[in-house]
């Protein structure tokens, strides 16, 4: 009997604890005293979907005091779909307060797009200022300015979904600084008058497919860097140097292959000459026998010989005292 008590006691524990699981009376409780027209079967219905009860009814309760009716159906749809009830409502709740238009879709398609409504609704009343990193530019002059810039933007609702965010911003305000900076004439002109820079950035409509609206771009420093034109200079005159000494080492290789050209063919046509010349004591002997050549002959040509040797002699006698 005992036993059975017992197991009795602890079915009716297990029936109490499964009832109050899939019932939430508090829940029911609280927003039925909020003077919500939720169910107790709704509650129970949300706990067979595994939807927590607790995500559902505390936004229902803060938008029905905030004077926004958002059936359980939508909140519950917004919550599988993988969603921030809390935060949408928080952000819908706000944009009333604001007097700004955002509707419960839109609300839930910017929450689902992975951006931050409530902030969105946050920065539309209370700008967001982005300051942008050092951006260089070259001036036509040569001279390099570094400029830094800080950006007021707005949250722009309607183009939260599908519009860049805050890198598309810097990007472009960059290459606005890029771009005035590059086509001032002297970088004295852009020291003279920074706003110039807000101007033409702000002319160019940059926020066009962001997801923020530019109010104001303030030049916060300007600072002169290097001088690119004459570092270009000095680089574009060394490779000039290298090319002019690659063409004239060029030259110098070419001529030392003819001269040792010339002097190849100096050295052959003196080994014709000498082997020429050897051939000629045999050609006179030849010659004396066979008669051909008298004995008179042959030292009348070895006084010719002598008198040419000599003058070559005092002709070059000569050039050297002209040269001393």
């Amino acid at each position: 009997m005992t036993v059975f008590y017992s197991v009795l006691l602890l079915a009716v524990i297990v029936v109490l604890a499964l009832f109050v699981y899939l019932v939430p009376v508090g829940l029911w409780i609280s927003a039925w005293a909020a003077g919500v027209k939720l169910g107790i079967f709704s509650l129970v219905g949300m706990r067979l979907r595994r939807i927590s009860p607790v995500k559902i009814v505390g936004p229902m309760i803060k938008s029905h005091k905030a004077g926004i009716p958002i059936s359980s159906d939508r909140l519950e749809a917004h919550y599988l779909a993988g969603g921030n009830v809390d935060r949408v409502v928080n952000a819908l709740i706000a944009a009333q307060r604001a007097e700004i238009n955002l509707t419960f879709e839109r609300a839930v398609a910017i929450d689902l797009a992975g951006r931050n409504v409530l902030e969105a609704v946050q920065m539309s009343v209370n700008p967001k200022v982005i300051a942008t990193p050092e951006i260089a530019a070259v001036a036509i002059d040569g001279i390099e300015l570094k400029a830094k810039a800080r950006v007021t933007v707005r949250a722009n609702i309607d183009r939260l979904v599908g519009g860049a965010g805050e890198e598309t911003i810097i990007a472009r305000v960059g290459e606005g600084i890029v771009t005035t900076v590059g086509s001032a004439r002297t970088h004295k002109e852009v020291l003279e008058n920074p706003d110039k820079i807000s101007r033409t950035v702000l002319e160019k409509g940059l926020d066009a497919g962001t997801a923020f609206e530019i109010l104001s771009i303030d030049i916060a420093d300007v600072d002169v860097g290097r001088n690119i034109g004459a570092t270009l200079q000095i680089d574009q005159s060394e490779a000039d140097k290298k090319i002019a000494q690659a063409k004239a080492e060029e030259r110098r290789a070419m001529a030392v292959a003819l001269e040792q050209e010339n002097l190849a063919r100096v050295s052959e046509m003196r080994a014709k000459v000498v082997e020429a010349e050897a051939l000629v004591p045999k050609a006179m002997a030849k010659a004396l026998e066979e008669g051909k050549l008298g004995v008179m002959d042959y030292y009348n040509l070895q006084n010719v010989k002598a008198d040419t040797d000599m003058r070559q002699g005092i002709s070059k006698a000569t050039e050297t005292k002209k040269d001393e």
